[in-house]
Order: structure tokens, then sequence, then C-alpha cells
């Protein structure tokens, strides 16, 4: 059986299929068009789809969704694998619940923190009694990369470049030691700090990037550039 999970964020819109419970492969969808939605759909012919959106797109691709497969739509009202002690679970950006979802899927009775790195990092903690308690956002890389862009005078858009010193000895290198090593070292010091108050739990780290970043970080981490995908499959499952 086929399900595809989609995944549409402020920069990309991306979907994922899996094939009897296997990650298949993940793809960048070029638009947002309803008709793109339903030439896929013609070509994969799934059993099951799921949509986690966090941008206002056209409702015309949950008709089209729902006319060729079993549909969910990711949202407040979703049965999932964990309960939400926030204020306001409402609230909660559909990509934090996807990743929660995954991190209790893989990791069960067991502290989690998940950092997705995305257009924002989100740093979600769900406890060893799948409760998702929250956790914290901060500017994603290339977020980071064009305020010094738009928030200066003469500061161009860098673009993220891996093979980076740590004395920068030019703008560009500068800028991207100060970007991404600033960002490894943010997401470092903020594990420390959980460290602090837990014990004992998972760190897993997600988004396109998390293997480059995996390879800047002191602490001991999951990298998985799929997890997300992975949580919409387990909660696509669980609807």
């Amino acid at each position: 059986m086929i399900t595809v999970c989609f995944d549409f964020g402020n920069t990309r819109l991306k979907y994922a299929v899996f094939k009897d419970r296997s990650f298949e492969y993940e793809a960048v969808l070029p638009d947002s068009e309803a008709a793109t939605i339903e030439s896929l759909m013609e070509e994969i012919q799934p059993a099951k789809t799921i949509l986690s959106s966090v941008i206002e797109h056209d409702k015309k691709i949950e008709e089209v969704l729902s006319s060729y497969s079993r549909f969910h739509l990711l949202s407040d009202k979703t049965k999932l694998p964990f309960t939400a002690t926030v204020t306001r679970p409402e609230t909660i950006g559909a990509d934090r619940l996807a990743l929660s979802a995954a991190a209790v899927e893989f990791f069960p009775g067991k502290h989690n923190l998940v950092v997705g790195l995305g257009t924002c990092i989100t740093y979600n903690f769900i406890d060893k009694y799948r409760q998702f308690l929250g956790g914290g956002i901060s500017p994603g890389m290339e977020m980071r990369l064009k305020s010094l862009r738009d928030y200066t005078a003469k500061l161009p858009l860098v673009k993220a470049d891996w093979n980076f010193p740590l004395v920068g000895y030019d703008t560009r290198t500068n800028i991207t030691s100060g970007v991404i090593l600033g960002m490894a070292k943010e997401i470092d010091g903020i594990i420390d700090a959980y460290s602090e108050r837990y014990t004992n739990f998972n760190v897993l780290l997600t988004g396109g990037d998390s293997p480059y970043f995996a390879q800047l970080m002191k602490n001991k981490i999951f990298a998985d550039p799929q997890l997300i995908y992975k949580g919409l499959y387990a909660i696509s499952e669980y609807n």
C-alpha cells in the first residue's frame, strides 16, 4: 500500500512516498496548484495521503487528495500518539506535531528533544510519558542569512557554504562562520541547558541540513533528514 505524506513549509512544498511502511523517496513540488497535485495523484495512485501545512494553501488541494485517496489533514483535531500539556495546544505547528509523533514512535518510553532545522529552528521536548511539553523557536539558517542583508546597509546575501573557516577572512566567510557555526553552538547550548534539568534523553536532529550540522556539534545526536515524513506516516496510520 502506498501512502504520500505532504509537508507544506514556509520555504518549500515537499512530499515523501511510503510503500508498505518503508520510506521510498522524497521530492519537491514545483508549485502549490491543485492541478499539480492531481497530476501527482494520477501518477502515484496512493491509497492514503496526509498533509502537514504551516501556510495558507489552496483548499482545492484537500478536495483533490480526498477524491484520490483516504486523506487526512493534520490539525489540532487530529488524534495523536501523545498529549500536549502546553497552554494552547491548538497553536502548535503541524510540523512540530509530526516531529513529536516520530519521536514517540521510534523512541518510546524515553525523553526526546527534537530539533527541526527549517525556516525556523524548532526545539520540541516530549517526555517519557508521551507528553509534549513545548520547547522553543528561533530563526533558521536562511532567515539569518537574509536578515543580515535586509537589516544592514552594506552586507550582501550570502549562500550557505559548509566549507568555512573558524576565523573568516572576508565578508562571505565571516557571515558563513558566524551564521552556521553560531547555529551549531546555539543548538549545543540548548541541549546543555536541557541536560541540566533532564537526564538520559535523546536528541533528534532533522531537516535537510541536519547531516551537515551534526558534524559541527559536540553533543551526541541522531540525525535523520526524513524524520518529519516518518512522523506524518505514523500519524496517518494512527488515524
